[in-house]
């Protein structure tokens, strides 16, 4: 105001946009540089370490420098949360007396520490310490001089607005870009371990394969064809979405009309977020459920059906089946059908429905005839996207349907998905060079291929049967 001695209309922004520009001057610049420097720091500190540890040291593998590294920062937060005389027993002490000390102040160690891991955790503390004060000191600094500098850029017709709506506008492409740029960091790191995996092992027997027994032949036999066969899974994980979405289908889209169209809204307003509650279940709780209470519920009544029927009690339904995998992930599938499909009915125009019953019809006759057709492509994509729900669970699976990974098409028998033998290939002490381990990739990018199919279909029924209203 001072500068524009007092009159607003000489300014070209107004007042805010001077003021946000400043700050961002001040915090932006300094913001980022503290990232970079928070991201880089780490790293040079620990190559510095590295280099100062002995010759005998950097010559082990890198599994055992990793450990001995690991012992170093364990040992360094030990003494960094030591008081100054406990310290200087630290280093007066042989290896011994210090594992000791460590161990007695909470830094409990395999064994007793060499000499030079004492040293290298000193000097890891002191490095970090000159390191967060550089930091601090270059990052307020710089803060500093970026205020500074914003102060003395404001002018009556400086364009404020124009700066802060740029900075604003880049801001929001780059967090628009980082869902873009997530999803191809997946999929590059998914196809390099993949091609790793198909140079072991040829891709029609992966893709045509009907047996999966993740293990090499005997020593010296060449055959290992059909070990690593993907058809008894994807028809496991197939089978069960299958039967999920014979369960959640039903009853999700049922609900989802009675609220939408008929509930009251005291009724509404109690039931939808009691409905939507089973979405914030955790899976391995529904896992539970399947395992201690609907499993054996149907074996039971299954084994009296049986009894009543030819009089042997022996049970046709497993606890552990597709049946009862499908029904609890039915149930869990529930609020994301519901609540989809309640906002999709909600969303067609009320003259709509005005106009059809002024024409006579009945309430039900309008959601069948009206209603429905008009919200039916937005009711299928939330469909697909629910199907896409089912295809990528896991913990259900394990405790309701078994690991068993076999070709059948009896609901009353245990079958398994892709997504429970990624992590059962994943778990152990493989490393990732075999292939035992990175068929996990391999099953990874397909079922990202199956999940990322169904979406694609989803949006193409959209936007072909979408109708537009005015």
């Amino acid at each position: 105001m001072s500068l524009a001695g007092g009159k607003a209309s000489s300014l070209h922004s107004r007042y805010g946009y001077h003021g946000s520009f400043v700050a961002v001057l001040a915090v932006v610049p300094a913001f980022l540089v503290m990232a970079v420097w928070l991201a880089v720091a780490p790293a040079m500190i620990e190559a510095r370490v590295r280099q100062t540890l002995p010759q005998q040291a950097q010559s082990e593998t890198a599994a055992t420098q990793n450990l001995n590294y690991g012992t170093i920062t364990s040992i360094a937060r030990g003494l960094r949360d030591l008081d100054a005389e406990t310290l200087a027993k630290v280093k007066a002490a042989d290896a011994a007396g210090a594992r000791a000390i460590l161990g007695d102040h909470g830094v409990p160690l395999a064994g007793e520490p060499p000499a030079y891991m004492l040293q290298a955790a000193e000097l890891l503390n002191d490095m970090n310490a000159t390191n967060s004060l550089a930091m601090t000191v270059v990052t307020i600094a710089l803060s500093l001089a970026g205020g500074v500098l914003g102060l003395r850029m404001i002018a009556p017709r400086f364009r404020a607005r124009n700066r802060v709506e740029q900075v604003m506008l880049a801001g929001l492409i780059i967090c628009s870009s980082i869902a873009i740029l997530t999803t191809v960091g997946i999929i590059m790191s998914m196809l390099s371990e993949t091609v790793h995996f198909f140079q072991a092992v040829p891709a029609w027997k992966f893709f045509f394969g009907t047996v999966w027994d993740p293990r090499f032949a005997a020593a010296g036999a060449s055959d290992t064809g059909g070990q690593f066969g993907l058809i008894p899974l994807l028809l496991g994980t197939l089978y069960i979405g299958f039967v999920a979405m014979l369960f959640a289908v039903p009853v999700g889209l049922f609900a989802a009309i009675y609220m939408a169209e008929y509930a009251s809204p005291r009724l509404r307003s109690i039931t939808k977020p009691l409905l939507e509650i089973l979405a914030g279940i955790p899976t391995i709780v529904y896992g539970f459920f399947a395992l201690t209470t609907v499993g054996p519920f149907l074996r039971d009544i299954s084994a009296k059906i049986s009894g009543i029927a030819t009089g042997d009690f022996a049970s046709f339904i497993q606890a552990q089946s597709v049946l009862t995998a499908g029904f609890v992930m039915g149930i869990m599938l529930i609020p994301y059908v519901s609540s989809l499909s309640d906002d999709i009915i909600t969303a067609v125009p009320r003259s709509l429905r005005d106009g059809s019953l002024g024409l006579g019809a009945t309430r039900s006759e309008t959601v069948k005839n009206v209603i429905l057709p008009a919200a039916l492509p937005g009711i299928v994509g939330a469909l697909l996207m629910t199907a896409s729900r089912a295809v990528g669970e896991t913990m259900i699976v394990v405790l309701a349907a078994g690991v068993a990974a076999r070709i059948q098409f009896n609901p009353f028998e245990p079958m398994t998905t892709v997504t429970v033998k990624i992590v059962n290939q994943l778990t152990g002490d493989l490393e990732f060079t075999s292939p035992q381990t990175l068929v996990a990739f391999a099953l990874g990018i397909t079922l990202f291929v199956i999940t990322l199919c169904l979406n694609i279909y989803a949006l193409y029924i959209v936007r072909k049967y979408r109708e537009q209203y005015e």
